[in-house]
């Protein structure tokens, strides 16, 4: 059991209490597999006894549909949809990871606020500005940054589910084909990544892998975890 602790203020109009819940984020570029190793980690927590709930971004039902809508019309500003993601997170946060948390439960995000910090980087918006704005955001027990080469994110979801707008960096205008334009795109995120995990130290897994020896790197720093031996290099700032 812990006391929670916040990259800035927390939610000071509300009394959080003692966590007996661990969450545990899992970041990367787009097409990396985070959804993938969710889970099959999911199903393995469940299988050894741990109650499991899991998120992600846009996932909050007073912000999904509207998230939705503003990116297929592409009309809102950079600063508009960064506050936009903010709101998602901030329900998402107050009420299911807190409460899954304090209900003793193992808390799998796909994603989390650096993401968006990433994204916004490449579209001009302060980063010092980015982070005081997650001052909400409680600090993760382990962040784990699954992170593989452009070519093999490319290569991945051309045989998958394919390009698409954002996940290319189209409205930055870096090319006028998704292909290029994604190369182009992600190998800018993929700075913005190297340069958070510095910052937020975060855990490194080599996702150029084929699944499954990604799931058993990725278990071993969950079970360090969960068996209170993760080491200090591997604590989040």
């Amino acid at each position: 059991m812990k006391q929670p602790v916040f990259y800035g203020a927390g939610f000071p109009y509300r009394e959080i209490g003692p966590l007996t819940g661990k969450l545990i984020v899992l970041e990367g570029n787009d097409g990396v597999g985070r959804s993938t190793q969710i889970k099959m980690l999911r199903r393995w927590l469940e299988a050894e006894g741990y109650a499991v709930s899991d998120t992600g971004l846009t996932r909050s039902t007073l912000t999904a549909k509207g998230i939705e809508e503003a990116k297929s019309g592409h009309t809102l500003g950079p600063l508009t949809l960064s506050l936009f993601y903010l709101a998602d997170f901030a329900d998402r946060l107050e009420n299911l990871i807190i409460p899954a948390l304090q209900a003793g439960f193992i808390v799998l995000s796909d994603r989390y606020f650096y993401s968006v910090i990433a994204r916004d980087a490449n579209r001009g918006v302060d980063k010092e500005w980015s982070r005081k704005l997650y001052g909400i955001a409680l600090k993760p027990d382990l962040i784990l940054y699954m992170k593989a080469s452009v070519s093999t994110l490319v290569q991945r979801l051309i045989h998958g589910r394919g390009l698409n707008y954002w996940e290319a960096g189209m409205d930055l205008h870096l090319a006028d084909n998704l292909y290029d334009s994604f190369i182009a795109y992600q190998t800018l995120l993929s700075k913005q990544f190297d340069e958070l995990s510095e910052i937020y130290n975060f855990v490194p897994v080599d996702a150029d892998q084929a699944v499954e020896p990604i799931f058993e790197e990725i278990k071993i720093s969950i079970l360090e975890l969960l068996h209170n031996q993760l080491p200090k290099s591997k604590m989040p700032k």
